[in-house]
């Protein structure tokens, strides 16, 4: 076992359950968590922040036994609550851009949302793992708003195509794991 499948083996032992039609997904989660521009803590954050937004538990719980020193408690924590306040953001913000009104644009949303000010971590890092959930949302305000504000706090182009990457790769191996292994 080399040292990269010791330390991912909860996830490695998940996307063995993959059926060979997703052997792609299996390679590829393991290459955007062990190869990205982001460091590890905003790589594995992304990943578990992904999973809680796809509200894949498996997927969830092997990011999270795997990612013992990776992840602090703090990182953790801004991982659910960027996941959960993305959840409602994606929702609201996507509605007012969808429905294409000025009158909506232009009204108070009038929802809570301090903890994007107050971020256990860093805002960078919050406005990563936000980033990832409004791109798992298609929600276009969402991610202008949060990839201007990474870029505003000095993370780069290919960072984001990172965060981009993973957060697909977190919804694809949910997908992939819904699968039967039959072939059917």
């Amino acid at each position: 076992m080399t040292p990269n499948e010791k330390l991912m083996q909860h996830l490695e032992s998940l996307l063995e359950t993959l059926p060979e039609a997703a052997k792609d997904l299996r390679l590829n989660m393991q290459n955007v968590l062990a190869s990205s521009s982001l460091d590890t803590s905003q790589a594995w954050g992304t990943a578990l922040a992904s999973a809680y937004f796809v509200r894949h538990a498996a997927l969830r719980d092997a990011l999270l036994a795997d990612a013992g020193e990776k992840l602090e408690d703090a990182a953790v924590d801004d991982a659910r609550a960027a996941a959960s306040l993305m959840g409602m953001n994606t929702v609201y913000y996507r509605f007012r851009h969808l429905v294409g009104k000025e009158s909506y644009a232009s009204r108070r949303a009038g929802l809570r949302m301090n903890r994007m000010m107050s971020p256990k971590t860093s805002r960078a890092e919050f406005e990563i793992f936000s980033l990832a959930c409004g791109i798992l949302a298609g929600c276009e305000a969402c991610i202008k708003s949060h990839e201007a504000n990474v870029i505003k706090a000095g993370v780069s182009e290919e960072q984001v195509n990172d965060v981009a990457r993973i957060a697909a790769t977190v919804a694809g191996v949910a997908v992939a794991l819904g699968l039967d292994n039959t072939g059917a």
